[in-house]
C-alpha cells in the first residue's frame, strides 16, 4: 500500500486549522464564514498549508511523476476561447491573440492512489467546498477526463488571460516555479449580464494595473476561485522548474461531460461519453466563453 492510499483525511489535511468535519461548531464557522466573505468580495480565497507540511513533498513528488503524462499543446487563443471571426469590431479584446502552453494530465491518467485524487473524491472535502460556495450540493464531473486534472506550465511558457466555463474553481498549487508562474486576476471584472469590454481590453493592453490582483501561491494551499466572472492568467514561468497544480472540477449539477472541440484542444483526444453528450450542454448564462 503506497504512503497516499494509507493516509486519511485526517492526516492529510489539517484538519485543526481546517475541521472539515465540524463545520458547524466554533472554528469551522471561522473558516466558512472567511473563505465566503473572500469570494464575495475578491472572487477568491486561499487556505495556506491546507495540506500538512509533512506531505507537502509528497505531494509534489506524486504530481510530478505525473506530469510526463501531460498533453501539451502550444495554441493561439484569445481571452474567450473562440474563434474571432470578421464581425467582431476592430477594437474587441477578442481580436488580441495570445500563445497559450500549457498542458494536462487527464483524470484517467492520475493514479487513484494518489493524494490529490484521495481528496478530490473524498465526500467531507466535497461537502466543505459546497458550504465555502454556499452551495446545495456538490457534484464530481462525470467527465471521464476532465474531472480532476494536473496543469503544467513548462519553463518559458504561460497560461495567458482568460475566463473559465464553470462559475467557480477549485484548485492546489503542487510545485512553484523558481521564477514567475504568479497567479493574477481581476476580480468580477464581469458579470452574468455584462460583458465589460472595454474593461477586459484595458487588462489585456496593460492598463489594468489597478485591478489587478497577484497571489504567490505556495505547494498545498487550497484556492477556491470564482474564475467564469475574473479575468485570470499564470504569468510566464521562469527558470529550470514547471510549475504544477491539481484542479479540483466540482458542478452543481450530476452528470456534467465536456465539450467535445474543449475536450480535444486540452487533452488531445474525446471518448465515448463525450461523444453521447454532445448537444445536451446547458449554459447558466449568454457570456462569451
Amino acid at each position: 500500500m503506497s504512503t497516499s492510499e494509507a493516509t486519511t483525511l485526517d492526516e492529510l489535511v489539517d484538519t485543526d486549522r481546517y475541521p472539515l468535519a465540524d463545520l458547524d461548531g466554533h472554528r469551522g464557522r471561522d473558516v466558512l464564514s472567511r473563505a465566503r466573505k473572500d469570494l464575495l468580495a475578491e472572487g477568491c480565497t486561499v487556505l495556506p498549508d491546507f495540506i500538512r507540511p509533512s506531505l507537502q513533498r509528497t505531494l509534489q513528488q506524486e504530481c510530478a511523476a505525473m506530469a510526463p503524462r501531460a498533453h501539451f499543446d502550444v495554441a493561439t487563443v484569445n481571452v474567450y476561447n473562440m474563434a474571432a471571426g470578421p464581425d467582431l469590431p476592430e477594437e474587441h479584446p477578442g481580436r488580441m491573440a495570445f500563445e497559450r502552453g500549457n498542458a494536462f494530465v487527464a483524470r484517467d491518467r492520475i493514479p487513484a492512489g494518489s493524494l490529490i485524487s484521495r481528496l478530490y473524491s473524498d465526500v467531507v472535502f466535497q461537502r466543505f467546498i459546497a458550504r465555502c460556495f454556499d452551495l446545495g450540493e456538490l457534484h464530481e464531473l462525470a467527465d471521464p477526463l476532465s474531472g480532476l486534472v494536473l496543469n503544467v506550465v513548462e519553463p518559458g511558457m504561460e497560461h495567458p488571460w482568460h475566463f473559465d466555463t464553470n462559475e467557480f474553481t477549485v484548485s492546489m498549487l503542487t510545485q512553484e516555479a523558481e521564477e514567475g508562474g504568479v497567479f493574477e486576476y481581476c476580480p468580477n471584472i464581469r458579470s452574468a449580464d455584462e460583458e465589460n469590454f472595454d474593461g477586459v481590453r484595458d487588462v489585456l493592453q496593460g492598463r489594468g494595473e489597478g485591478s489587478t490582483r497577484r497571489l504567490r501561491l505556495r505547494p498545498g494551499d487550497l484556492q477556491l476561485f470564482k474564475g467564469r466572472f475574473s479575468l485570470h492568467r499564470v504569468s510566464p514561468v521562469r527558470g529550470g522548474l514547471a510549475r504544477h497544480s491539481a484542479i479540483f472540477a466540482y458542478s452543481e449539477r450530476p452528470g456534467v461531460v465536456g465539450s467535445v472541440s474543449r475536450t480535444q484542444q486540452l487533452f488531445g483526444r474525446v471518448l465515448p461519453e463525450h461523444l453521447e453528450a454532445q448537444g445536451r450542454a446547458v449554459r447558466g448564462d449568454r457570456l462569451l466563453d
